[in-house]
């Protein structure tokens, strides 16, 4: 559970602000999508390596 302290005077627009960003920095979200569904072992295995080659593809092509 995600506490906001509110100072005096402060505008709840404000504080508004800094929960969403506080809760976007927690991983809320992601974790929330990724409990929703069931993934496979391998299937899971299989995105990640999916995402290094990704990312390796990237690191390759920017240092040409």
């Amino acid at each position: 559970m995600l506490i906001i302290p509110i100072k005096d005077g402060e505008n709840i627009d404000r504080a508004l602000k800094r929960f969403k960003r506080k809760f976007d920095k927690t991983g809320g979200m992601r974790q929330l999508r990724a409990r929703k569904q069931f993934l496979k072992p391998s299937v899971k295995n299989r995105q990640k390596i999916q995402k290094a080659q990704y990312i390796q593809q990237l690191r390759d092509s920017e240092s040409i």
